[in-house]
């Protein structure tokens, strides 16, 4: 077998690679958000998500100038790589790769219990698991046929879940009373939900994962980043501005949206908004389907991971090994009744890869023989503090969690250390 695996295709160009932000970004927290954030702020709940926005920026940015270093798979793997060597590049694709994982069992439930509302047949627990399961395959088998249908179904599935939400922007700006004030919170109130704004950005990162398979990435990636993060911030704005301008008491929980559709349009509404809020879900779950895999492969390409995960399929072009493991391992953990401790870890985990990178930039551009302009480090230890700050509120099981996480991946990392001395 040849060891050196075959280049992927690069297909896909600006609108294609926005598509990863923001269905990263919109899954299903903006169906819960905003009731979340009004009962705790009231209206300047919409506010909140701006300052989200600004409080994520610094991030976006570090992944902007590295995206610009760099033109192959792997993302934050290169990154950490190129700056600290590759076991703390290994451990930030590994912790990236464990929450990517548990986050898709976790919302493939989520995705099926929304459709259970519209088919009963779905509670029973054995038929619910037998869906789950045929949903992530499902999912997995559109990313084996191939980076572009990929990215066509990824963009029908966006737009399906957009759609009725813009028509309840539309509907509660402009038939309904939008004046809904303006009044600033008590800081006890702000400090309790100012943590679940800026994890309403996560996984504005998944641009970078695929730079392989894009058209001029170094440019694309840049632009899509910085301009998905501002148009997600003020579609965010305006949904709970509807929010306000309709219901603002109609629900408390994740279903708030559908209360407000139900006062708009009865039960059509509550309809329609489900079947928005599965298909966000699923959009989200396709995406990490599409993004993630390509970062094993970058991994497998350095050689901190086994050669056949940089396997490529000669019938689709796709990393093959990689997406097929990817979706094996999610619906392992969907069936694993304890994965939800894991689940409050995933986030930590994430921060991980955050730190990293924020810390890779000045690495990287101090060895440069031409300076970087000398704002790049003050926004990078930004970055790096805001990471901190993030991850100093979570909980210590996540920690443990996280602990066992290291563990694991660090025993990975040297089992493939050993394969790679054998050669």
């Amino acid at each position: 077998m040849d060891k050196t695996p075959a280049a992927l295709p690069r297909t896909v160009g600006f609108w294609g690679t926005a598509l990863f932000p923001v269905n990263g970004m919109i899954g299903a927290g903006i169906f819960a958000m905003p009731a979340i954030l009004v009962a705790a702020v009231g209206n300047f709940a919409p506010w909140m998500m701006l300052l989200g926005a600004i409080l994520i920026a610094p991030l976006a940015f570090v992944f902007a100038m590295l995206a610009t270093r760099f033109d192959t798979h792997g993302g934050p793997v290169l990154y950490a790589h190129a700056a600290f060597g590759s076991f703390f590049g290994f451990q930030s694709g590994w912790m990236r790769y464990a929450s990517a994982v548990v986050a898709v069992a976790a919302n493939t439930h989520v995705a099926i219990a929304y459709l259970a509302v519209l088919f009963p047949v779905l509670e029973d627990p054995t038929l619910r698991s037998l869906a789950v399961i045929g949903f992530i395959a499902f999912m997995t088998l559109i990313n084996l046929v191939g980076m572009r249908a990929s990215v066509n179904v990824l963009g029908a599935m966006t737009a399906v879940k957009l759609l009725p939400l813009v028509a309840l922007v539309i509907f509660g700006l402009f038939t309904r009373d939008p004046s809904v004030g303006f009044s600033l919170p008590q800081f006890g109130q702000f400090e309790s939900v100012v943590l679940l704004t800026f994890y309403a950005y996560m996984a504005f990162e998944n641009a970078n994962f695929p730079a392989g398979e894009l058209r001029n990435p170094r440019r694309t990636i840049p632009l899509a980043l910085l301009t998905t993060i501002a148009a997600v911030a003020l579609f965010y704005m305006l949904v709970i501005w509807a929010y306000l301008a309709i219901a603002p008491q109609a629900g408390e929980g994740e279903s708030a949206l559908a209360a407000a559709a139900n006062v708009v349009a009865g039960q059509a509404g509550v309809i329609v908004i489900s079947i928005a809020a599965a298909f966000s879900i699923g959009a989200n779950i396709l995406n990490g389907g599409i993004v993630v895999p390509r970062m094993t492969f970058g991994m497998a390409e350095q050689g901190t991971l086994p050669r056949i995960f940089a396997h490529v399929s000669s019938r689709f072009q796709t990393p093959d090994v990689s997406v097929l493991f990817y979706g094996g391992a999610a619906i392992v953990f969907s069936l694993w009744a304890g994965f939800a401790a894991l689940a409050v870890a995933s986030t930590l985990s994430r921060l991980v890869m955050y730190l990293l990178c924020s810390l890779a930039l000045p690495v990287l551009q101090n060895r440069d023989e031409a300076k970087a302009s000398w704002w790049h480090l003050p926004l990078a230890i930004i970055a790096a503090i805001s990471t901190l700050w993030v991850a100093s509120h979570a909980s210590a099981e996540a920690f443990q969690m996280l602990g066992l996480i290291f563990a694991v991946g660090t025993g990975l990392y040297f089992i493939a250390a050993r394969q790679k001395a054998g050669e």
